[in-house]
């Protein structure tokens, strides 16, 4: 690299480096996807920007100058970063977040008791979409057909609501087809989980928006199923990193409302602010107690500041390591940051008398 000793090496604006207490990764939230890398390459890569890479050297006393140029060699070919002659021309991207809206995604369950259904969702949708909130999931508990969701569905109108996401049970008696049929005749359904399926499969029914089919074997049948922590739901992009750089990701401008029409920050956890039939979600929002949640982020919780992928991560409230902790790690990750491996958290020993707290074993 002899020829690039006086350039500066710079990953590209898209690529965000994230330390973790045993090793890095890079988060490139243009190809959401992400690079593992040593601690000792995310500290040239913080601690030295600015410098060309003969001053890089040279602040290692030239001790480790072949394995500089391998750092750089590596980044260069996986194409997370270049050299440059002016690094003035390449700004990077500022992290900060905003959002003008009250709310931007709520939850709302449905139980198997038919008595604990009938919400005025016409209300509820006004309400959601008066307060900016443009994104949200329904669950179902109990055994329903496609029609029960078209009445409620119908009762969006022209309320400013983007996507609705679907989990339901799997109903034996449909075919494929009339769930693609459905999404057309509502575009705002981006998607349909089939839970307790016979089979895991994805399809993308290829309708007005980005409509997809998932069928599952795992059932979901309570609220007592959230809360897993897992690579599988890591989240790469713009929106979701700069927003946990300074709020809960998972709970941030968020409202849920529980099969019995408690409103409460998840339908999880146990804190409930009201009934739906009762207290506006506007008063709710407007209680610092309910909101509090929204900014705990995880570089303030003492586990997860030292885990390389608290910004890709979500972050659960609902179930907590220690239930007396509103910081403490969420109980249901089992990844751990020092030995950089993922292990069961439902057998640690560690974690038996918060799983009895919840009920867990009772209710899963």
């Amino acid at each position: 690299m002899l020829l690039l000793e006086n350039k500066f090496p710079l990953l590209y604006a898209s690529c965000i480096p994230v330390k973790g207490k045993t090793r890095a990764i890079i988060c490139d939230i243009q190809r959401q996807a992400y690079l593992f890398i040593p601690n000792t390459l995310f500290e040239v890569l913080s601690q030295h920007q600015g410098k060309t890479l003969k001053e890089i050297k040279a602040t290692y006393e030239n001790k480790f100058n072949e394995t500089i140029d391998e750092y750089f060699s590596f980044l260069i070919e996986k194409e997370y970063a270049f050299f440059a002659d002016n690094p003035a021309l390449f700004p990077a991207i500022n992290l900060l977040w905003e959002d003008p809206r009250k709310l931007t995604n709520a939850i709302i369950d449905i139980g198997d008791d038919s008595k604990l259904t009938f919400h005025d969702y016409e209300s509820i949708f006004s309400q959601l979409g008066t307060l900016g909130c443009e994104h949200i999931q329904i669950r179902s508990f109990g055994n329903r057909n496609l029609s029960f969701f078209e009445t409620i569905l119908k009762k969006i109108g022209t309320k400013r609501i983007i996507s609705i996401e679907l989990i339901i049970r799997y109903p034996v008696d449909l075919l494929e087809n009339q769930f693609v049929e459905f999404c057309n005749q509502f575009p705002r359904v981006f998607s349909i989980t089939l839970y307790g399926a016979p089979y895991d499969k994805v399809i993308n029914t290829d309708c007005q928006n980005m409509g997809y089919l998932i069928f599952t074997k795992e059932l979901i049948d309570s609220c007592f199923q959230c809360g897993v922590i897992s690579s599988t739901f890591f989240t790469i992009n713009m929106k979701s990193l700069t927003e946990s750089q300074h709020h809960n990701t998972c709970l941030n401008r968020k409202i849920s409302i529980d099969t019995a029409g408690n409103i409460k920050n998840c339908p999880s956890m146990q804190q409930s602010f009201g009934h739906i039939s009762d207290t506006s979600l506007e008063e709710v929002i407007k209680n610092p107690n309910f909101t509090k949640v929204w900014n705990i982020k995880k570089d303030e919780i003492e586990k997860c500041k030292g885990c390389e992928f608290r910004h890709i991560c979500t972050d659960c409230r609902a179930y907590l390591a220690n239930p007396d902790d509103l910081y403490s790690a969420p109980l249901k990750c089992g990844y751990n940051p020092e030995t950089c491996e993922w292990e069961e958290w439902s057998t640690n020993p560690l974690k038996q008398q918060a799983i009895e707290y919840y009920q867990l074993e009772t209710n899963s």
